[in-house]
């Protein structure tokens, strides 16, 4: 059993989980675990699922999806009779007012819908996968110069359920470079996986940028995939201008994370998300949410500070 902590309502929730049983299965016994690391971890395995997703024939799996995990089908572009496959629902766009976006330029917003831990004053070389399992920044995106960037800055891991909205987007204007692909393995990314995988996400598929934030410094964008994820499809265009809430790309099927770094002092993350993260809880957030504020409001005589007092 998973709880999160609801920001509006400001209670604990326990999360459904879309193939619970077989998840638990695979990841708390011998005989999952074996067959965890010859086959479901691997690409081909993956990318079979994900062909079979891409399907007509999907479609059917749609709408007892829709109903099972009660989702919201009335924020999406297309009606259910609309999709093509059972991919075509999951990486489903939204209506432009499915999300309230906060426009406030020194808000920072968060990049999607998920669950979220945040850490500040990081150390880059003792980062937290759950209790008990570390992970180095170097480890992650293989570039020790970029890595060094974010020593003492904040880190945000949001976690994707395959219940949530699968697009992620840019937290500001700015201006996002290439993108980074490591290959990797398909390990699940949910609380029990990373329970019992160390360093899942050094160990998974994953992909990297520098965006180059208008109010919050350079911010290291990682987007990893994880079990039956075929795909991480990056929409945007490197080295153009990009608005905040602009899509930056999404996830094919399945659980997935983005992380966010930030250099140090650049944000401030809102003290109820801090605090949960302490006490072992993620954030249950939305995309454009309010998630914290820029270090500069912060400042004193900040002009921002003296306008919101």
């Amino acid at each position: 059993m998973i709880k999160y902590y609801n920001r509006k309502k400001k209670s604990y929730e326990t999360e459904q989980v879309a193939g619970e049983r077989i998840l638990t299965w695979t990841y708390s016994s011998a005989t999952g675990m074996k067959l965890l690391e010859a086959v479901i971890k691997k690409r081909a395995f993956s990318s079979f699922y994900g062909w079979y997703l891409n399907r007509r024939i999907s479609k059917k799996k749609v709408d007892p999806f829709i109903h099972k995990f009660n989702i919201d089908i009335s924020t999406a572009e297309k009606d259910i009779d609309e999709f093509t496959s059972f991919n075509d629902f999951f990486h489903r766009k939204l209506k432009s007012n499915a999300r309230k976006i906060d426009t406030d330029s020194l808000s920072l917003i968060s990049c999607g819908d998920g669950r979220l831990f945040a850490y500040e004053n990081i150390d880059m070389d003792s980062l937290v996968q759950v209790k008990g399992f570390t992970y180095s920044l170097r480890e992650l995106i293989r570039n020790d110069a970029i890595a060094e960037k974010y020593s003492k800055g904040t880190c945000l891991i949001l976690r994707l359920c395959p219940t949530d909205y699968h697009r992620f987007h840019f937290i500001d204007d700015g201006i996002c470079e290439s993108t980074q692909k490591i290959k990797g393995a398909y390990y699940s990314v949910n609380p029990v996986a990373l329970q019992k995988v160390e360093k899942v996400f050094c160990e998974n598929k994953r992909e990297w940028s520098t965006f180059h934030s208008d109010h919050f410094g350079e911010v290291l964008y990682v987007e990893v995939g994880a079990t039956c994820v075929g795909s991480i499809i990056q929409t945007y265009t490197p080295h153009q201008r990009v608005k905040r809430g602009d899509e930056k790309g999404y996830f094919k099927f399945g659980g997935s994370t983005v992380i966010l770094f930030f250099e140090s002092c650049k944000v401030r993350i809102d003290k109820d998300i801090i605090e949960q993260t302490k006490l072992g809880y993620e954030s249950y957030v939305l995309m454009g949410e309010t998630i914290g504020t820029s270090a500069e409001i912060n400042k004193p005589g900040s002009a921002q500070l003296k306008a919101k007092s």
